[in-house]
């Protein structure tokens, strides 16, 4: 943890500012103890799992607490992106987690949202934008152990939702593409679009009615 405020101008994606955080900004030594575990055991995560993925873990509630009995709250980011416009594609992986300290039933609640984009475009435009909401829960304990629990929880969560993109990703050509696809006509074959000419439904209609015979 560097203890500094960084001000970010994301239109243009460039930090404009960092000054030292205030003792006021900071959480108590209790609370950042399960704070920095907790983030040294997801970077290790997140380092095996996603190329060139970064995450951060802050707290949102709670974090004068000097000592057990209190309640807190963090908010793990989890963001990976894969940007190859040479190949024609780009990709981005997000998850959101709400963790929250539970002291009186010694829970850790834990709530989150996964979102994925990907946009491939050589001879088409497909966009591909799946998300979901998760909750689970474990027992409070040591920041080690509460660690190691969220961050098995989240591993197994994302694994599961990864392997069932790619069961879909299996399916695509049979479902959801072929739905998307023309239908061929009963003679099997590909209506004439270039010589629309050779077909006239008054001729058709006339001959069906023998009108003029």
């Amino acid at each position: 943890m560097t203890a500094q405020v960084a001000t970010v101008d994301h239109v243009k994606q460039v930090c404009i500012n960092v000054r030292p955080a205030s003792d006021e900004e900071l959480p108590s030594p209790y609370i950042d103890e399960f704070r920095g575990t907790l983030a040294d055991e997801l970077s290790k995560y997140v380092g095996e799992t996603y190329p060139k993925g970064t995450c951060a873990v802050y707290c949102i509630s709670g974090k004068d607490a000097e000592g057990p009995g209190a309640d807190f709250e963090f908010v793990i980011v989890i963001s990976a992106a894969k940007y190859s416009p040479q190949n024609f594609c780009n990709g981005r992986w997000q998850s959101i987690w709400n963790v929250d300290f539970k002291d009186d039933p010694q829970l850790v609640e834990i709530k989150g949202k996964i979102l994925v984009g990907s946009h491939y475009f050589e001879e088409g435009n497909v966009h591909l934008d799946a998300k979901n909401e998760f909750k689970d829960s474990t027992i409070f304990q040591s920041p080690e152990d509460c660690a190691a629990s969220i961050t098995n929880i989240i591993c197994h969560i994302e694994t599961e939702f990864m392997a069932s993109l790619e069961a879909s990703y299996v399916h695509l050509p049979d479902t959801t593409f072929k739905d998307l696809r023309r239908k061929l006509p009963v003679t099997r074959t590909l209506f004439p679009w270039h010589n629309t000419l050779q077909f006239s439904l008054t001729r058709d209609i006339t001959r069906e009615l023998e009108i003029g015979q």
